[in-house]
């Protein structure tokens, strides 16, 4: 996929690959929430713990793609303020991914929009939004495909080979993984 993900770890019940040996970036394997047009999707979420972590929240983005008002679809990357702004050292990992992304992809908050497509769409026409999520969900989230399984990986993988071009099959997106991803902070530490 790009990376030199070799490590498997399970944080709880989620599954964790490790990038480069790098306890601090690595990916996590995410269920949509039952009850909401996310369901039965599967993401892989990239994190980048920072140098101060827990005092700093971690940097999160989907790998593959999601229709959502609060995230960037090309980048991935997440507007998810409890994150970013209220985050406290009492917080965890765990909490990012039992509660904070359920809440996101439950209660999606559209006036304060990374797509302002998914943001208008589901302001003015919830019924086609909640369809188009659905769509996103069986072209670029479904679990066989996501976690390399069966014929729809297959065919994932000869359409990567074909067009040499990942992001096509999988939807994820090429600056995802350099800076496409919502910094903890506006300073850059050194």
């Amino acid at each position: 996929m790009g990376s030199d993900c070799c490590h498997n770890r399970v944080m709880s019940d989620w599954p964790v690959e490790l990038c480069d040996d790098n306890t601090s970036e690595f990916t996590v394997v995410f269920h949509g929430p039952k009850d909401s047009p996310y369901e039965g999707g599967t993401w892989k979420v990239h994190v980048e713990l920072p140098d101060a972590y827990p005092y700093k929240s971690p940097s999160i983005g989907f790998v593959n793609r999601i229709f959502h008002p609060n995230v960037d679809e090309t980048a991935g990357s997440v507007c998810l303020d409890v994150i970013n702004q209220t985050w406290s050292p009492m917080f965890d990992l765990l909490n990012v991914f039992e509660v904070f992304l359920p809440q996101l992809l439950l209660y999606p908050n559209p006036t304060d929009p990374l797509n302002g497509e998914a943001a208008a769409l589901m302001m003015r026409e919830p019924q086609a939004y909640a369809q188009r999520v659905k769509d996103y969900v069986q072209r670029y989230a479904l679990p066989e495909v996501v976690l390399g399984k069966g014929a729809a990986a297959a065919e994932a993988n000869a359409a990567i080979a074909k067009s040499g071009r990942e992001d096509e099959a999988m939807g994820t997106a090429g600056e995802a993984e350099s800076d496409g991803f919502l910094s903890s902070s506006d300073d850059e530490d050194s």
